[in-house]
């Protein structure tokens, strides 16, 4: 039986960093679907959730997977009938070079996981979220900056495509928001920029509570 008083917020990216701290912000205003390749994370997250009062659905798994997205994207449909939130930080931060040096591997990781994903993502969420609901993405600008030749391409053409859904859903919806978030403690910060001093930099968690304010804000 599907239930429809159940608001679902599908987390893709969930198992650190933002995502983590996105998930758990939304508890327990949200049944949390968190998805991610850290089985351990995810654990972490639910006993998290659960102290606050709400439940989550894990869902440990690769994003690139076409099938087992398609697969999820069908039992959430089955059982809630839709999401009401789309929050997507799932992202591969390869090491840092110089362009002629970039390594085959980690390009092919990179489009993998930052664009091709998007290209089954969208198609597969877009149904669940209908008119009324909405979407999260996070712009990290550093396309044609030095040494960001994986991570700034891939990253920016990925903003392209979300730029492009929230140009077409502008009038009817869903609402897609982009937003930018202040440099944090997280890992894949520290991938960039090992030995930086982290005091200036916020927790994700802080970060977490101010980017939900503004997609509050522009929710109307």
């Amino acid at each position: 039986m599907t239930e429809q008083k159940t608001q679902i917020a599908l987390i893709t990216g969930a198992s650190r960093g933002l995502g983590f701290a996105l998930a758990e912000a939304l508890a327990p205003e949200y049944h949390i679907v968190a998805v991610g390749r850290t089985v351990g994370g995810l654990e972490d997250l639910d006993d998290r959730i659960k102290a606050k009062g709400g439940e989550a659905t894990l869902a440990p798994m690769d994003i690139t997977n076409r099938d087992a997205m398609a697969h999820l994207c069908r039992s959430i449909y089955d059982r809630w009938g839709g999401v009401a939130l789309w929050v997507h930080t799932a992202i591969h931060a390869a090491p840092l070079t110089p362009a002629q040096h970039m390594d085959q591997k980690d390009w092919s990781k990179s489009l993998s996981i930052n664009v091709d994903a998007m290209a089954h993502m969208i198609p597969y969420v877009a149904p669940l979220l209908g008119e009324g609901g909405q979407a999260m993405f996070f712009d990290d600008p550093h396309g044609g900056e030095p040494f960001y030749g994986h991570y700034g391409t891939t990253k920016t053409a990925q903003m392209t495509l979300v730029r492009t859904w929230a140009a077409e859903t502008a009038k009817n919806g869903p609402k897609v928001h982009i937003l930018s978030p202040n440099p944090m403690a997280t890992a894949l910060r520290a991938r960039f920029h090992p030995g930086e001093d982290r005091s200036p930099l916020v927790s994700p968690h802080d970060e977490a509570d101010r980017l939900l304010t503004q997609m509050r804000s522009q929710q109307s």
